[in-house]
């Protein structure tokens, strides 16, 4: 399993320096264009079916998924002020070692 706190510094350092996709509906897309290099969505999402999806997609595409426990927490990240639901990271920037780091 990898580290919740990794992940949510992963995806700030690209948002930062390299290229992000925001919401269920932005990752599905990034998932199923093969764009998606790491795949993040919240444990706490109502209703679950909204994120239910994203681990099944990830693993048929060969991309690392991570449930992270609050989406207050996936919305820092990325830089909202409100909850996201789930996130992909589609360009590493500077985040390329850490998503290696992640994946091993």
């Amino acid at each position: 399993m990898a580290d919740e706190a990794k992940v949510l510094e992963a995806i700030e350092i690209a948002r930062n320096t390299g290229k992000i996709s925001k919401g269920s509906n932005e990752v599905t897309k990034a998932l199923e264009r093969g764009t998606a290099k790491l795949v993040a969505y919240a444990g706490d999402v109502n209703p679950k079916e909204i994120v239910m999806h994203l681990p099944l997609l990830s693993k048929e595409k060969e991309v690392l998924c991570v449930e992270v426990s609050k989406k207050d927490d996936l919305g820092a990240a990325v830089g909202l002020s409100v909850g996201c639901a789930a996130v992909a990271i589609t360009k590493e920037g500077d985040a390329k070692a850490l998503l290696k780091e992640l994946n091993a």
